[in-house]
């Protein structure tokens, strides 16, 4: 046991002074910086506040939240910071903001205090950014997202704080290394995969870039799950990294705000609607500083953790000893953010994800809007809302965000319908993540009806007056067309139209003749002014809206609302035949035997003013085929935005070595902030220097991935061996399946030759897999059980030795992702063409130097062709070509290759020990049926797959041409960097500008 490196407690008070200052608090009156850290700064500092009062915007409550008067907090200048006051930092941390008892200081305690030192830094720029984006008050984005995969903020902080070796050095002077001490903070559980990763990437760039910007999410307690690896596959336990305490959140005990479910819609005596009842819980801000890289933006991270207050406990029922029962309405609210994802086959399940997902939407609106009004003072102008708030929707969980804005306008605020809707819609985006059918979200109505009884009543709203401009667009003589366009379109799925909409088209014989009315178009009096027209449609939100008349020359009217510009021009439109008699048609009723569903998508689609995919063959793929009928109605709503990937962690900070050769050979460091500069490395691409420093860099990165595999798994590999690397979400689609079937038939063929043989036909190979499979994901599962019994056969087999290693990496996260990327060779991206939206993983290998093998499919056809066709490992069909393929199956067409047959009777003749595979090879069987049929075309894509890895082997021999391929792929990814995509976003979309700190 070694003995604390501190000196005395008078020590250190003679050092700092006779206050040895506190951290960075905010509070209603007072902000104090804390000395030590700051040097000449100051001591406890103060800057006098005036607390300003805000109305919660679900309640009339009214919350605290600070707001400086007069000038701006200045941000603080990190040239004057050297070791010893950082390390003065850290020993005032260690001693006063304990979260370790005091007689040691080990690498736990080391690592909380150093955090806490770097904290204190981010505040004083947190505060000052956030003062200066209220003074201004400037348009701002704010960008929802259930997922935020964060990695490890230590390192990421100092160094885009460019503290780096300040803080290695101060470290050293208390006798740690800095590297060891930031392995001690565990990956922050808050997402999964690249939905969150992109997010936490997006919050980088735009704190670099100076946009006014804000990320909201939820405070998972165990996150998704741990990963650990058993002889019988993946077992899931809690994630453990809050048990420590979280260094990096601030909790804002005074930014709350309560939040509604069940209860019931009632009309009051104002004639409002009035949502009452139910249960109620309250969100609580946690609050994670983002720096930016090179600048003093600091921006936010806000994460709502949920409770209930404390008079909600049962006393008196705990006192009977009914425990359970005394905090019921504890666990309820808790119970919300414990886990990411929570399995959703039961009921209770399903109510908890949307608990979830309309907390995440509930609380951030409400901080939204107090935010809004806080910043108009006395002369609050709802019209002026959309020019100074974007929210953006990462996917289809934030979709809530739409009526709830329409419900706090409306039922809170005071607003019309058609004021509400223009303001919500052009306030509201949405990015689409996935083609999947089943990944598009949907929602039983009977649920959502009893959890949020006002939303569907909204929502109910926005489907009927959809379905009258539906009509109105395309006219009721082709009912079969019209038939596509409401299934395709409509919000409610399976649900009976209203009765305003059948009434259009059906009219029973029994039936007197209808009556004027203004609920309908259809029965508008003849010869209506065009200006009554317009006011009847103002007045009312039922209204069918009046069809625009055509822009010349094809262009589409623009309509700042889904359903009616009241600027646009109108036609006036002739009552069209009623049908008199004749059969209802068929789509009008509900099937009674399927279930009643909202569709999140679609809702996001219409409540929205834009749409957009993450990768170009991606948003071709939204507007041709998910949304066509939506694009063709509104195509100027829809638009692409690349993925990309911060080139600071996932070069700069993740791949020191090659960043020192980049800042080299392209003679600058600004390569960090343009990776546009990146592409001068082309001219140099032959150069036998840069080809030897590359060759080393590699190799230096491989050796701690050799360690890495030794530690976690306990297999030894070799350095000298090929590292191929397929790292990402355990899916069907991405076909791990395929990649593990590769190497089957690679194994069994090397098992059928001499030694010699082997060694002269084979580069050798460690063929590393990470990824975790969603807990209820069965045939995930059974992949990585599949994968791990292939390893634990090859790995044993003397035989093979070192020419085939099969790796599984427990718990793949960011920080394993940051070890292996810079060390891989060849990454495998080999989902099925057209079912990738993009891919981020697949930039950040070709950042570094990674040459990838896969599928025309997701951003794999961008990078390819900007690294250059010689330098892209392409196979397998094409995404045009799948439905056909699809087909072919179906009609029992298909003819499978010999060695695909060949590799699935090797895997199921007993060689990988005595496991069941029957269930995973048999989904590769047959011609249809649900889990057969081989849907991912692992089988029509296998020989293509095989013959490619042929040129792998034959390029790999080569290493002059090798790394000459890894150079140019590097140089061909400049592209992909975030700050390209969010540049694209803040004028495309949010219409946002920088904001740069005095």
């Amino acid at each position: 046991m070694s003995s604390s490196p501190f000196p005395s407690r008078s020590a250190i008070y003679s050092h700092l002074g006779t206050i040895p200052g506190s951290p960075l608090l905010r509070s209603s009156t007072i902000v104090y910086v804390p000395a030590p850290f700051f040097g000449g700064i100051g001591r406890g500092r103060r800057r006098s506040r005036r607390s300003i009062s805000v109305r919660s915007v679900a309640s009339d409550r009214e919350v605290k939240d600070p707001v400086a008067e007069g000038g701006v907090a200045s941000a603080l200048n990190y040239s004057a910071y050297n070791a010893s006051t950082i390390a003065s930092s850290i020993k005032y941390h260690a001693e006063f903001t304990p979260s370790f008892s005091p007689e040691l200081f080990e690498l736990p305690k080391a690592y909380i205090a150093t955090a806490e030192s770097v904290r204190d830094a981010l505040l004083i720029n947190w505060n000052a950014t956030y003062e200066y984006y209220e003074k201004m008050n400037v348009k701002q984005a704010y960008y929802l997202s259930m997922e935020f995969l964060q990695g490890r903020a230590l390192l990421n902080a100092i160094g885009n704080l460019e503290l780096t070796g300040h803080y290695a050095d101060a470290l050293r002077q208390l006798g740690h290394n800095l590297e060891n001490v930031a392995e001690q903070e565990p990956d922050a559980a808050l997402g999964n995969g690249g939905l969150g990763r992109l997010a936490s990437c997006f919050l980088d760039s735009l704190a670099t870039l100076n946009y006014p910007a804000w990320g909201y999410g939820l405070r998972y307690r165990y996150g998704l799950f741990k990963q650990n690896i058993t002889k019988d596959g993946q077992e899931e336990v809690a994630e453990n990294w809050l048990e420590m305490g979280n260094p990096w959140e601030i909790v804002r005990n005074d930014v709350s705000y309560p939040v509604k479910f069940y209860g019931k819609v009632i009309i009051g005596s104002d004639g409002k609607k009035h949502w009452i009842g139910g249960e109620n819980i309250k969100a609580v801000a946690y609050d994670v500083p983002i720096p930016g890289y090179k600048t003093k933006s600091t921006i936010n991270l806000r994460l709502w953790s949920t409770k209930v207050p404390s008079e909600d406990f049962d006393l008196a029922a705990f006192n009977a000893g009914h425990h359970a029962k005394a905090s019921e309405a504890h666990q309820n609210a808790e119970k919300i953010c414990y886990i990411l994802y929570p399995g959703d086959e039961s009921m209770e399940g399903k109510i908890l994800r949307l608990k979830q997902q309309y907390t995440l939407c509930s609380a951030s609106l409400q901080d939204i809007i107090a935010c809004f009004e806080r910043r108009s003072g006395n002369s609050v102008n709802w019209k002026e809302f959309p020019t100074k708030v974007a929210v953006q929707m990462n996917d289809t969980h934030p979709t809530l965000c739409i009526p709830e804005l329409m419900r706090i306008l409306i039922d809170v605020k005071g607003l019309t319908w058609n004021e509400a809707w223009k303001i919500t819609q052009r306030t509201m985006a949405y990015t689409n993540h996935t083609v999947l059918p089943e990944a598009l979200e949907k929602w039983s109505l009977e649920l959502m009806q009893k959890l949020l009884p006002r939303h569907v009543e909204i929502i109910e709203m926005i489907d009927e007056e959809l379905i009258n401009f539906i009509i109105l667009e395309n006219g009721k003589e082709d009912l079969v067309l019209l038939e596509k366009k409401l299934k395709d379109m409509r919000i409610l799925d399976n649900v009976d139209f209203p009765e305003s909409v059948q009434k259009l088209f059906y009219k029973p014989k029994e039936e007197t003749p209808k009556e004027t009315s203004e609920a309908t178009l259809k029965e508008t009096p003849q010869g209506t002014s065009k200006e009554s027209l317009k006011k009847t449609l103002k007045e009312t939100r039922k209204d069918i809206p009046i069809k625009p008349k055509q822009a010349p020359l094809g262009k589409p009217l623009k309509s700042s609302g889904v359903l009616l510009d009241e600027k646009a021009e109108f036609e006036e439109v002739e009552p069209e035949e009623e049908d008199s008699e004749g059969e209802e048609p068929s789509f009008w009723k509900s099937n009674p035997k399927l279930p009643k569903m909202i569709r999140m998508a679609n809702l996001c689609v219409v409540g929205g003013h834009g749409v957009n995919g993450v990768a170009e063959i991606h948003s071709e793929i939204v507007k041709q085929d998910v949304f066509n009928s939506f694009y063709k109605l509104w195509p100027e709503k829809f638009q692409n935005k690349t993925n990309g990937v911060t080139p600071r962690r996932w070069i700069r900070f993740c791949n020191p070595e090659l960043s020192s050769i980049l800042t080299k050979w392209i003679g600058t460091d600004d390569w960090v902030l343009n990776t546009e500069k990146l592409e001068e490395l082309r001219k140099f691409a032959d150069d036998e220097d840069l080809h030897s420093e590359w060759r080393a860099a590699k190799k230096s990165n491989k050796m701690k991935v050799v360690s890495l595999i030794r530690q976690r798994t306990g297999y030894i590999v070799s350095p000298d061996s090929m590292f191929d690397i397929q790292v990402k979400r355990i899916h069907e689609y991405k076909r791990q399946l395929l990649n593990i079937l590769g190497i089957v038939y690679r194994y069994k063929k090397m098992k059928e030759m001499t030694a010699e043989d082997r060694i002269s036909s084979f580069v050798p190979r460690v063929c590393i897999f990470g990824g975790k499979a969603f807990a209820t994901y069965v045939q995930a599962k059974r992949i990585v059980k599949f994968i791990t019994d292939v390893g634990a056969t090859i790995n044993h087999d003397p035989d093979i030795g070192d020419l085939l290693k099969v790796v599984f990496i427990p718990d793949y996260n960011v920080s394993v992702a940051e070890m292996l990327i810079p060390a891989s060779e060849l990454s495998q991206h080999i989902s099925t063409a057209g079912m990738e939206a993009s891919g981020t993983s697949n930039m950040k290998f070709a950042m570094n130097g990674c040459i990838l093998i896969g599928t025309l499919d997701g951003a794999n056809v961008e990078i390819r062709e900007e690294v250059g066709e010689d330098n892209f490992f392409l196979f397998g069909a094409r995404a045009h070509e799948i439905a056909d393929l699809r087909t072919e199956r179906a009609e029992g067409k298909f003819v499978p290759d010999p060695r695909f047959e060949e590799v699935k009777k090797f895997v199921c003749s007993g060689v990988f020990g005595p496991g069941d595979y029957d269930e995973l090879m048999g989904s590769l069987e047959g011609n249809e049926g649900f889990g057969r049929a081989d849907y991912f075309l692992v089988g029509k894509d296998f020989p293509s797959y095989l013959e490619c890895q042929e040129k792998v082997d034959e390029a790999y021999q080569d290493q002059k041409r090798w790394t000459k391929m890894s150079i140019l792929n590097t140089a061909g990814s400049y592209k992909f960097s975030s700050d390209r995509t969010i540049h694209e976003y803040a004028k495309d979309i949010w219409d946002i500008k920088p904001v740069v700190l005095p």
